[in-house]
């Protein structure tokens, strides 16, 4: 069995890549989950997985020249499988992002659950490439309005393409921010359900800093315990893994951003 999720946001600063690991961690408990840092111009996931010194990235695989095997970037981390990305400019710059489907495809046959962490924005091909893979998206949000508007305008997108929701996760919420009010309109517009609201946490930071996804530095922590929740309210559904490759393999790269 496999299915892949595009973890998306549609905006910055929702912690849409602290997100997309606890998920992974929490998963990881039931299946076997591979997480992949999709964002090929702005990556930082390796700094969350203690992996900034890793000397094979996502970037290499997705340069013809370089001609790498898949399994040279993915890295035993935490319980999971994990891909990161380089952060060079030029690394970037060279990368041919419709290789990503061929390492998708690659990934998909040995794994139960593939996040791909993906770009915030949906300027480039590279950035939306991720959420026309995926199976389906969760959305990272946080409680306010705009947030919700930049989440709709990523699950529009989505859907253009064929890509459903699974669920809707707040995130960073503040103590006094009406989490519930936000959610009834969340309700009313995304797709799947509302998987979690996990609160603003310093150990999130604390994690960050030490290259640790939040759920191996604080595993006690309230936020901690909201991505469990999280993971708990994500319905996996079982795809044949071959069905799931071909279907990448065969992916149309979007003509438009």
């Amino acid at each position: 069995m496999v299915e892949a999720f595009a973890v998306a946001s549609g905006k910055g600063g929702t912690g849409k890549t602290t997100s997309t690991l606890a998920l992974g961690m929490a998963l990881a408990e039931r299946y076997d989950v591979t997480v992949v840092d999709a964002d090929t111009g702005m990556a930082n996931l390796l700094f969350h997985a203690g992996l900034d010194d890793a000397d094979v990235t996502l970037h290499d695989l997705l340069i013809a020249e370089r001609d790498v095997p898949v399994e040279a970037a993915v890295y035993d981390r935490f319980g999971m499988s994990v891909v990161p990305c380089g952060t060079s400019l030029a690394g970037f710059e060279a990368a041919d992002p419709e290789r990503l489907r061929d390492v998708v495809a690659e990934l998909a046959a040995d794994t139960d659950v593939l996040l791909l962490d993906s770009p915030a924005a949906l300027g480039s091909k590279s950035a939306v490439l991720p959420i026309v893979l995926a199976d389906r998206i969760v959305v990272v949000l946080q409680p306010t309005v705009p947030s919700l508007s930049d989440g709709l305008k990523v699950q529009e997108y989505a859907r253009s393409y064929g890509t459903e929701t699974a669920g809707v996760l707040f995130n960073r919420v503040e103590p006094d921010e009406d989490v519930e009010a936000v959610a009834e309109q969340a309700a009313r517009y995304f797709g799947g359900t509302t998987l979690a609201s996990v609160p603003e946490s310093d150990a999130v930071r604390a994690a960050r800093r030490a290259g640790e996804p939040l759920l191996a530095h604080a595993p006690t922590d309230p936020a901690a315990d909201a991505f469990h929740e999280a993971a708990a309210n994500l319905d996996v559904r079982a795809g044949d893994a071959g069905d799931v490759a071909d279907r990448f393999r065969s992916a149309v790269v979007p003509d438009r951003p």
